[in-house]
């Protein structure tokens, strides 16, 4: 019984193996989103750092964390 058991699992584990060494050595991830704004105002947002926190959904998870800007 032990042996069938360890014949079953050794034969799912190449199973895995195979699938794993098939799949494609690359691979990409794309997001895009449509902003109903011009691009000037857009740019101004994005191009100043202290204005992140406006729109970071991780500023949106602690409201209560400080965020410091020198130099």
């Amino acid at each position: 019984m032990l042996k069938k058991i360890l014949i079953g699992l050794g034969t799912v584990f190449a199973i895995f193996l195979v699938i794993v060494a098939l799949q494609p050595a690359d691979f990409r991830v794309e997001r895009s989103t449509v902003i109903s704004a011009p691009p000037s105002k857009v740019f101004s947002k994005v191009n100043n750092l202290r204005t992140w926190q406006e729109f970071s959904p991780w500023a949106k998870l602690d409201p209560n964390a400080k965020v410091t800007f020198s130099g």
